[in-house]
């Protein structure tokens, strides 16, 4: 059976077929093999999405939404400009920048790479930057939307590893900053040698003054994660006060959506959740079905006979997931694979919570990696350029995120330092 479905996704893969149709399609063959009635399949991808904390999904990714058309993205570019936006460099710092604040309440990386890219991406190019620097630094500096809390693949691996995603939360400041910080010193050194963006200061408002125009939106991160780990509200209904938050700020205080504009962000909300929650609704079927058939036992015995030590089955899971991430989409990876590889993880003595950053920021690479990430392809049609161009442009930033992929891989205090701290044994 296993070899039935697993050959059915890489075919269906290959011949270009849809992640969440390929899964699906390999699920219903594995359960005609078996004989199994048709109607598990039926109860277990409804039992894959009808859990409360996956109720966040569709609400932050509304909040993005609100948060794109209601104008809280553009004062967030202008605030993070006053910050960094005078030296050399720092339009492409601003970008990094600016997607940290931005990720502090979207929770989904191509939310940030609209939102954040339709204002940056044309001011880049204004200022003199190639159109393929611009797009590749967007696709990689909206990667941080999943890292950085709150993120929907965090709350997928908290919910298929059955790990709390209030924890999962607090460890991802560690490495969203450390990658982010990497960022940004890498586009300042590169623009220093390339000699670029010595005029980015033009246009840049005074720091107070952008301070208050973004006052509002820099509240919001404030109440959506003070909430949360002030014991407010839950991960969950965090996402629904961030929608309430977006709704009110951008009709009642900046007044840019206006009624009319409500029908164009629920549908695109609407189309976006479906997307997700049914990749969800058949990976959970393919991992029901795998687990049945003790895949995830026989991979765990393989894993602790070939790397025994917990370095050497760190490495093997980066390369291991690098790839996978390269060909399957980031939330259907985590929720497949989560089950099979968390209880190995746990065999290792590594922390769940170590292990489930591990996992985000290693498929989150796979967002800005060819030939199916989804950051590409969102900065692409933002910056109106075939993926093909900006390829060389943007192996640098894979490097840089790679090398701080290894540093959270092997410093495991930069994760679990602050969770220690705000959940005390």
């Amino acid at each position: 059976m296993t070899t039935a479905m697993i050959s059915t996704m890489v075919l269906c893969f290959a011949l270009t077929v849809s992640v969440a149709v390929s899964i699906g399609l390999s699920a219903m063959l594995g359960i005609q093999v078996t004989g199994a009635p048709m109607l598990i399949s039926v109860k277990e991808m409804f039992n894959s999405i009808n859990k409360f904390p996956l109720a966040a999904i569709p609400f932050f990714i509304l909040a993005g939404n609100l948060m794109e058309t209601g104008g809280i993205s553009r004062r967030l570019v202008e605030f993070a400009k006053s910050i960094v936006g005078g030296i050399q460099g720092g339009l492409p710092m601003t970008c990094v920048l600016t997607c940290m604040i931005f990720a502090a309440v979207s929770g989904s990386s191509v939310a940030t790479t609209f939102a954040i890219g339709a204002i940056l991406i044309p001011a880049l190019i204004k200022h003199g930057y190639p159109v393929t620097y611009a797009a590749a630094l967007q696709a990689t500096s909206a990667e941080l939307g999943v890292i950085i809390p709150p993120s929907i693949p965090m709350i997928l691996y908290g919910v298929s590893a059955e790990v709390s995603i209030g924890e999962l939360f607090i460890a991802g400041f560690g490495p969203g900053i450390l990658i982010g910080g990497a960022l940004m010193l890498f586009v300042w050194i590169y623009c220093k040698w390339k000699g670029w963006g010595k005029n980015d200061g033009d246009g840049r408002l005074p720091f107070g003054r952008a301070l208050v125009q973004a006052g509002w939106a820099l509240m919001m991160p404030v109440i959506i994660l003070g909430g949360i780990y002030g014991g407010v509200f839950t991960p969950t209904e965090a996402s629904a006060v961030a929608v309430l938050y977006a709704l009110v700020v951008g009709m009642f205080i900046y007044r840019e959506i206006r009624l009319p504009n409500l029908y164009a962000i629920l549908r695109k909300s609407v189309i976006s959740s479906a997307v997700i929650m049914f990749i969800i609704a058949n990976a959970g079927l393919f991992a029901f079905l795998i687990t049945r058939a003790g895949v995830p036992e026989a991979i765990g015995l393989w894993l602790q006979e070939v790397l025994k030590s917990p370095a050497y089955f760190l490495l093997g899971v980066n390369a291991a997931l690098f790839i996978i991430g390269m060909f399957i989409e980031t939330s259907a990876s985590i929720i497949v694979l989560a089950p099979i590889l968390a209880p190995v993880a746990q065999h290792f003595g590594i922390d769940p919570v170590h292990f489930g950053l591990i996992m985000v920021v290693n498929l989150a690479l796979g967002m800005i990696t060819p030939p199916f990430g989804v950051n590409l392809f969102a900065a692409c049609t933002v910056a109106r350029i075939s993926l093909d161009r900006m390829i060389k442009q943007l192996i640098p930033f894979v490097l840089v995120v790679l090398a701080c992929l290894l540093v959270i891989t092997y410093v495991p205090s930069l994760s679990l330092s602050l969770r220690d701290l705000v959940y005390a044994k």
